[in-house]
C-alpha cells in the first residue's frame, strides 16, 4: 500500500530472506512535512546479503566499531556509509539484535520523481552510490528507522517469483577469499537497471563436467 512502510517483522528474519524478499519493493525518499514534499520512489531490483561476523566480506567481520554499530541495532533501520570517501552506500539492518547483518541496496528501476529524460532513466539508480545520489541518501540518513513512513522508507511494491531471480556472487570483495564467491548478490530477471550482468548459469552437464 502506497506510504505504508514495511513492518518490522519483515526485517526481523534472516538476511537472504529478506534480501530476495526486497526485489520488487519500493523504496521511497520524501523529505518532511510528508504532505507537502514530493516523493522520489524507485523499484528495489538488486540486492547483496551480508551475513554476520563470520562472513568475512561483511562490515561486521572486524567486529563491532562505530561505523559497524547500527548493524548490531533493532532490524528495520538504515546502515549508510561511505565507500571512496564520497559516495554512500544504503544497507537495510537484518535479523535479531545483536546479530550484525545486512542488505546492500544495490539498485532501483525509477518509478516516480527522478529528473533525468525518460531514456535516461534506467540508468539513473543502477548501482550503490547512483541509488543513493539520486534519493538524495547521505549519512544524516543512517540509523533512520525504515518501519515508520518518514524520510526514507519502503513499501510493500510489489512480490517477485522465485523463477525471475538472478543468483550471483557479490560484487568488490575479492579480499573476503572464498567468501566472495558466496551467490548472495540477487537481481530480478530481466530488468534493465541492474548494475552489473549477472554470470550465466552452469549447466549441470558443464558443472559435471568442471568437476571431473
Amino acid at each position: 500500500m502506497r506510504g505504508v512502510p514495511l513492518s518490522r517483522s519483515f526485517y526481523e528474519r534472516p538476511v537472504r530472506r529478506v534480501a530476495l524478499d526486497l526485489l520488487g519493493r519500493t523504496l521511497v525518499r520524501q523529505d518532511e512535512p510528508r504532505d507537502e514534499a514530493p516523493r522520489v520512489a524507485g523499484r528495489i531490483v538488486e540486492v547483496e546479503a551480508y551475513d554476520g561476523p563470520r562472513d568475512r566480506a561483511c562490515h561486521a567481520s572486524k567486529g563491532r566499531t562505530a561505523r559497524t554499530d547500527p548493524m548490531f541495532g533493532e532490524a528495520g533501520h538504515a546502515y549508510v556509509y561511505l565507500i571512496y570517501g564520497m559516495y554512500s552506500c544504503l544497507n537495510v539492518v537484518t535479523g535479531p539484535v545483536g546479530y550484525p547483518a545486512a542488505v546492500l541496496i544495490r539498485a532501483l528501476e525509477p518509478i516516480e520523481g527522478f529528473d533525468g529524460p525518460e531514456g535516461d532513466r534506467r540508468d539513473e539508480a543502477s548501482g550503490p552510490g547512483r541509488l543513493c545520489r539520486a534519493l538524495r541518501i547521505t549519512r544524516a540518513l543512517n540509523r533512520t528507522d525504515l518501519c515508520l513512513a518518514g524520510r526514507l522508507f519502503i513499501e510493500a511494491g510489489e512480490t517477485v517469483g522465485r523463477g525471475r531471480i538472478l543468483r550471483g556472487p557479490r560484487i568488490g570483495v575479492d579480499y573476503a577469499g572464498s567468501w566472495a564467491a558466496k551467490p548472495w548478490r540477487f537481481g530480478v530477471r530481466g530488468s534493465p537497471a541492474l548494475s552489473r550482468p549477472f554470470p550465466a548459469p552452469v549447466s549441470r552437464g558443464r558443472a559435471s563436467q568442471e568437476r571431473a
